[in-house]
């Protein structure tokens, strides 16, 4: 379930990223009162530790369950 709500919020940053690289706009900033606000810097806090969180899903074995 971690796995899952990680890769959602790991997407979520992406999109985010591609929005600014593409159209210069920040979707979370804009949603959530600019870069700097405290409530956008713990969502990206969030999506970062997601991030991280991914990292290990590279490195672990497929276990699946028949």
């Amino acid at each position: 379930m971690i796995d899952r709500i990680a890769l959602i919020l790991v997407i979520i940053g992406a999109l985010n990223w591609g929005s600014i690289g593409i159209f210069g706009f920040d979707i979370v900033g804009w949603l959530f009162g600019g870069q700097g606000d405290i409530i956008s810097r713990i969502i990206f806090t969030i999506v970062g530790i997601a991030g991280i969180w991914c990292i290990s899903l590279l490195f672990r074995k497929n276990d699946m369950v028949e």
